[in-house]
């Protein structure tokens, strides 16, 4: 988190992660299943909307869908590390094909109702909860170290945006055609494309991982890895507030598109396109850029973008409007998240990865459910405008805060940096870098 942080080579360097077999593997089977994964959140949330006509329904299916990954992630950030990540991920990919076609079998046959929802909401959830931080792990397996790993994090940011562009343009026009069932079944089949890549991977058959220890204990150890040293718990915190606060903003798109700006689902379509084409532009940005150096003040930077273009987009009454600053919005929050993971998966220890990848989806996705039901709560009582402009408001000034805590992060941050041999050595008599490292178990 240097101030001098360089961009990369041009869009070949960007993509450097795709020399690593395994990887391809991975980035075309997700390339396939998240488009999928996207045409059946549009589908759901419109389902949901057409079927009780309340903003406050909307958050309360987001929340019942992804409060599994607040309460559990940490545990499936312990199995991340015990397990074999790559059966874990087989597993949870096959589980989540299952609960997709559930969805499309209920809808198609005319009987879906909101308790077939939730319940299949809940159950991808708590599916969700073991799969991201496996997901999230196993990334360094695919690239085999850390040299291409911030590639290989931004490319899995531009496959989930690229997926955020296509899928809801997609949705649009089979909801309006075909309906929500349709929708859910290509997301179902979709699913056969990640899990094959899977099962064609060659992966190394690592050393059994010690499973001795107690699971509170584990928990304790990557409770400490994450909150214990201070640039990680800054990050995890920014994270949280920005997710709490200004990402439910999408749980509220169907009555944007109905009430403020007076569409349809094409409409929906086009406003969730827009945040998507905005954040794969922030995550191919992200990819070339050469190293981790200057990522601190882009972390910052996003947030408080974020914050003052959601409080915009609060304000407009125009579809004209409203689609660039959704781009703009959506750009900031991926330059933030995928910055925020790059250097959090940079500077933790490998034995903790899985713990630590897992309270980051739980400071990231966790805090989101929350936030869908609270926004929903606000937006039954002052509208859906004002609740997007006061959540985009506190996006800005947490960004400012952690403007204001950089320094100190820096000065913490570039030892580690300088034992992965990012930076040269500290000047002799300033400080060991042993000295400065955070202690190797809690």
């Amino acid at each position: 988190m240097e101030p001098n942080g360089k961009s990369g080579r041009g869009i070949g360097f960007a993509f450097r992660a795709l020399r690593h077999r395994n990887y391809r593997l991975f980035f075309a089977g997700q390339a396939l299943s998240l488009i999928g994964t996207w045409i059946t959140r549009v589908a759901i949330g419109w389902l949901v909307y057409r079927l009780t006509d309340s903003a406050f329904m909307l958050g309360l299916v987001s929340f019942v869908g992804m409060a599994p990954t607040f309460l559990v992630t940490p545990l499936g950030g312990i199995a991340a590390d015990r397990w074999n990540r790559h059966r874990v991920l087989v597993i949870t990919q096959v589980v989540l094909m299952l609960t997709s076609l559930l969805l499309a079998y209920f809808a198609i046959s005319g009987t879906i109702t909101i308790s077939h929802i939730v319940v299949l909401s809940a159950m991808q959830g708590l599916c969700n909860a073991f799969d991201i931080p496996t997901r999230q792990a196993f990334v360094v397996d695919l690239v085999e170290g850390r040299a291409d790993l911030s590639s290989a994090i931004a490319m899995n940011s531009m496959i989930f945006n690229s997926a955020r562009l296509i899928g809801p343009s997609i949705a649009g026009v089979l909801i309006a055609i075909f309906g929500e069932g349709l929708c859910f079944f290509i997301d179902g089949v979709s699913f056969l494309a990640v899990i094959s890549a899977l099962l064609a991977m060659r992966i190394a058959t690592a050393a059994p991982r010690k499973a001795n220890a107690h699971v509170v204990h584990e928990l304790r150890v990557g409770l400490g890895a994450a909150f214990g040293f201070p640039p990680i718990r800054a990050i995890l915190l920014l994270m949280a507030m920005t997710s709490l606060m200004g990402m439910p903003y999408s749980v509220l798109m169907p009555v944007f598109a109905d009430r403020v700006l007076h569409g349809d689902a094409m409409t929906l379509g086009f406003l969730m396109a827009a945040s998507g084409v905005g954040a794969l532009c922030g995550a191919l940005m992200l990819a070339m850029r050469e190293s981790v150096l200057g990522l601190g003040r882009l972390i910052a930077g996003g947030a408080i973008v974020f914050g003052v273009t959601l409080a915009a987009f609060g304000l407009s009454r125009s579809l004209w409007l409203s689609l660039p600053l959704l781009i703009g919005a959506g750009f900031a929050m991926m330059v933030q998240n995928a910055a925020s993971n790059t250097i959090v998966q940079t500077i933790v220890d490998d034995d903790k990865r899985g713990r630590v990848m897992g309270f980051f989806a739980m400071a990231f996705m966790g805090t989101m459910p929350f936030g869908s039901l609270i926004a929903g709560a606000m937006a039954r009582h002052i509208g859906a405008p004002a609740t997007v402009m006061i959540g985009g408001g506190v996006c800005s000034l947490a960004g400012l805060w952690f403007a204001w805590m950089l320094p100190g992060i820096r000065k913490l941050v570039r030892p580690i940096y300088v034992s992965h041999g990012i930076l040269p050595p500290l000047p002799e008599g300033v400080g060991s870098t042993a000295q400065m490292l955070p202690s190797a178990d809690a």
